[in-house]
């Protein structure tokens, strides 16, 4: 593969105890030993992009002077993203605290720190006018984000990931041509009503103000729809999970780089390869740790595009 991502977004250190189950409100549960690894969504889907998904990658966020910046450094190198678009700040680096259930389910809370700073100035705006698609979540300031997409050159795409789930303004939702969210952030988008409603139902209620949607529906894998066309749903690999800490991330960073190299025209197979990155994430611990290389990605694409 290649073609040229830039992901604007965050990035943590993510502290990770393993739990018996999560705790309730007031309880307290012995855990596992502690875990100190990369993440952030922004972080993790440029990991992706590059170490599986093979873009040209480089990462605009922001960073403390901090022992957990030098860990983020490291993991974003040896994934070759490019780094230089970072800023470095008078602010902890962000931090994510994390439990990890026996079933591989995770609940995160996050302590923003650096990543609330993150801006586009005239080095990253030049980066992001270079690149074939524009990748960004919520974890960072909404300013940031509308600006990033505005950057871009034309022709060149603007993917959002809706995550974490918030109001959009108007001048955001303008801008995107792929949305991507679960179901819960499409209900939430979708406005009122909508939580009982069908994936494609959401699709085509998000259509309304974005040209294509891909809703992820977790082991049932994914939803593809564009303006003009029939919905296409797209099946996940059947695998043990372990973590599924940065597996969303995976499959974000996998598609923006797919779509890199097809653009919109080939939103469903950027779908597969992303499904299969994801999947593959989720037998592994960690969020950047567990992000598969793209040989192993493709080998596992092209088997789900022959099943049946």
């Amino acid at each position: 593969m290649s073609g040229t991502v830039v992901v604007v977004g965050s990035a943590n250190v993510d502290l990770v105890v393993d739990v018996p189950r999560h705790p309730a409100g007031g309880e307290t549960i012995l855990g596992g030993d502690l875990r100190r690894t990369p993440g952030g969504k922004g972080a993790n889907q440029a990991v992706a992009a590059a170490r599986a998904g093979g873009a040209d990658t480089t990462f605009v966020g922001a960073l403390g002077r901090d022992e957990s910046a030098e860990l983020l450094l490291t993991s974003l190198g040896a994934a070759r993203v490019r780094t230089d678009t970072v800023d470095r700040i008078d602010a902890p680096t962000g931090t994510a605290l994390i439990t990890v259930s026996p079933d591989g389910e995770n609940a995160i809370v996050v302590a923003p720190g650096a990543n609330s700073h993150v801006r586009v100035g005239a080095a990253q705006a030049r980066r992001i006018a270079a690149a074939d698609v524009v990748l960004a979540q919520l974890e960072i300031p909404l300013d940031t984000v509308i600006a990033a997409a505005r950057e871009r050159r034309d022709g060149a795409l603007f993917v959002l990931n809706a995550a974490p789930s918030r109001e959009l303004p108007e001048a955001l939702w303008e801008q995107v041509d792929v949305l991507v969210v679960n179901e819960h952030e499409a209900a939430d988008l979708a406005g009122p009503g909508s939580g009982a409603a069908t994936p494609e139902d959401l699709a085509a209620a998000l259509l309304a103000r974005v040209p294509a949607v891909v809703v992820t529906l977790g082991a049932a894998g994914s939803l593809v729809a564009r303006r003009g066309g029939e919905p296409v749903r797209v099946p996940a690999a059947v695998v043990a999970a372990v973590d599924t800490t940065g597996a969303g991330d995976t499959y974000c960073g996998v598609l923006a780089a797919a779509l890199a190299q097809s653009g919109p025209a080939g939103l469903a197979r950027a779908a597969r390869l992303a499904g299969a990155a994801g999947a593959l994430a989720v037998t592994r611990p960690g969020a950047q740790d567990a992000v598969p290389h793209a040989a192993d990605v493709v080998a596992l694409a092209e088997e789900l595009g022959k099943a049946p």
